[in-house]
């Protein structure tokens, strides 16, 4: 899954648009790159839609073990869902050279989802199976590998989905930025300076580009920006992520 997954030095397999420019500076970061405070909320609200689900889900076995079951595991179940709706992270690279600056970032739990829940209907259906055996009336669990199969198979076929976790790069001369923000309570920068965006397929003239810093080297990354560009206004101020 995304949150065991091995570091990797991701700068030196990434195909980087100006490569043949020599990297001034470079780093890599793991950051939930919305509005955290939001999403905590929507979690919030999420965790006790699954616990109001889960307890009527258990009406549904008629012995004890069969209710704990049933509403244990559709609880379960539905805070995965809502935490990979709320806490999803991205890997985000960046790659500065003497005049342009590149950014790269995706999503890799959107890549773990698909095989985690594939493999979940795998193991658990077995499980399932003998404690039907056992238990008549557990035969509504199987509803629950049933339909982790068959969100698997539909995330598989879906070209969405695929467009969703996909890869998405950026590149700017970062030369041209104007006016540095400062995100107050968070390792975030924003850089205002025009940008192609490539969904409205046009240039942004003046655009916020965030740019995300490892925990404690926001500094560090500003007196690069600040050292480069003299004149470049600083202000401490919150900004659309």
């Amino acid at each position: 899954m995304w949150f065991v997954q091995p570091k990797q030095d991701h700068i030196s397999q990434i195909p980087w648009i100006h490569a043949d420019e020599t990297a001034i500076m470079s780093w890599q970061i793991r950051a939930r790159n919305y509005n955290v405070f939001v999403a905590n909320i929507l979690f919030c609200v999420l965790f006790v839609v699954c616990l109001i689900s889960a307890y009527l889900s258990s009406f549904v076995g008629v012995s004890l073990l069969s209710k704990a079951f049933v509403g244990g595991g559709m609880f379960v179940f539905l805070i995965l869902i809502a935490m990979s709706m709320t806490h999803q992270t991205s890997i985000l690279v960046y790659r500065f050279t003497d005049q342009y600056a590149e950014e790269c970032t995706w999503k890799p739990q959107m890549e773990a989802v698909k095989p985690f829940l594939k493999w979940s209907a795998i193991i658990s259906m077995p499980i399932v199976l003998v404690l039907i055996l056992m238990d008549p009336s557990l035969l509504i669990t199987s509803l629950g590998p049933l339909a982790m199969g068959i969100a698997a198979w539909m995330m598989g076929t879906s070209k969405g989905y695929q467009e969703l976790h996909g890869m998405q790069h950026h590149d700017y001369d970062w030369r041209k930025a104007d006016k540095v923000y400062l995100y107050p309570g968070r390792d975030i920068i924003g850089l205002n300076v025009p940008w192609y965006h490539p969904e409205m397929d046009e240039m942004i003239p003046e655009g916020i580009k965030e740019i995300y810093c490892k925990e404690g080297e926001r500094d560090k990354v500003l007196n690069f920006l600040t050292n480069n560009l003299p004149d470049i206004e600083v202000v401490e101020e919150k900004f659309h992520l």
